[in-house]
């Protein structure tokens, strides 16, 4: 079982800028693809960013292009999220997860994804 704990949410400006962190308890960490999703209330889980095992590979949704960047350490078993340009439309729970097989072949969906934390909380205010 790989835990996944995000932190790094808070409650930020329109403009401003927020760095999300999500530790996982696993030697296998630099095997997974990893992403980020964010859910807002009322609305579906939506993916954001996507990364691959080596880091080598980023993938983003059109909305948070040019303004969210991903990265990862392996040596720190350690996800980033880096989200610049923070917009009130931002606002919403954001969570990691980690997925075994290759980011080329994932999708958007959740499902694509095994396991998850539980999400740490983004508020942008106008």
């Amino acid at each position: 079982q790989v835990q996944l704990v995000e932190s790094g949410g808070g409650s930020v400006q329109a403009g401003g800028s927020l760095r999300l962190s999500c530790v996982a308890s696993t030697n296998l960490f630099s095997t997974y693809c990893m992403g980020w999703f964010r859910q807002a209330p009322g609305k579906e889980r939506e993916g954001v960013a996507r990364i691959s095992s080596g880091g080598g590979s980023t993938y983003y949704v059109d909305s948070v292009k040019g303004r969210f960047t991903i990265s990862r350490d392996n040596a720190k078993n350690t996800l980033y999220l880096q989200m610049d340009n923070l917009k009130p439309e931002d606002t919403a729970m954001y969570f990691c997860a980690a997925r075994f097989l290759s980011c080329l072949s994932a999708t958007w969906l959740p499902a694509d994804f095994r396991y998850w934390g539980q999400g740490t909380q983004v508020s942008v205010s106008s």
